[in-house]
């Protein structure tokens, strides 16, 4: 939270409090949400939120690189990395217990851009998905 709070900071913008509970509420699981699962859990604490502005949260925190949204999932991750933005990130998805990991490289950023820019292409979202078993469920 303390990052996020010093990007937005830096950059002029406000966690308002209904972005820091949405924000919150993806940082107390490695699990994607969905923005209804989100309500659900703030609706736990407090006020239901309307979906509206659920959404206009997320929104504004995955522009400012706080949630990835897990297109395969149609759900969010809280960025637990300080990578670019123009950086590929890969989500390692546990087809078991649907925890999500999320890892960068540098080195497949350049190899996907330099891929892509061969091909007259610009990627837009640079997201990779993929699925397996995670640690906890292969020794379990």
């Amino acid at each position: 939270m303390a990052v996020a709070e010093m990007l937005c900071a830096q950059r002029g913008q406000r966690l308002t409090p209904i972005r820091r509970k949405v924000l919150a509420a993806l940082l107390d699981t490695h699990k994607p949400l969905g923005a209804y699962e989100i309500i659900e859990r703030l609706a736990l604490k407090g006020p239901r939120p309307a979906p509206i502005t659920a959404y206009r949260a997320l929104e504004f925190l995955r522009e400012n690189g706080l949630v990835h949204r897990i297109e395969s999932r149609n759900a969010f991750v809280a960025c637990v990395h300080n990578h670019a933005a123009s950086s590929f990130v890969v989500f390692l998805i546990c087809e078991r217990c649907g925890a999500v990991g999320e890892a960068s490289s540098d080195e497949v950023t350049t190899t996907l851009t330099s891929a892509a820019r061969a091909a007259g292409f610009t990627p837009k979202s640079p997201v990779i998905e993929l699925s397996g078993i995670c640690t906890h469920c292969r020794e379990t």
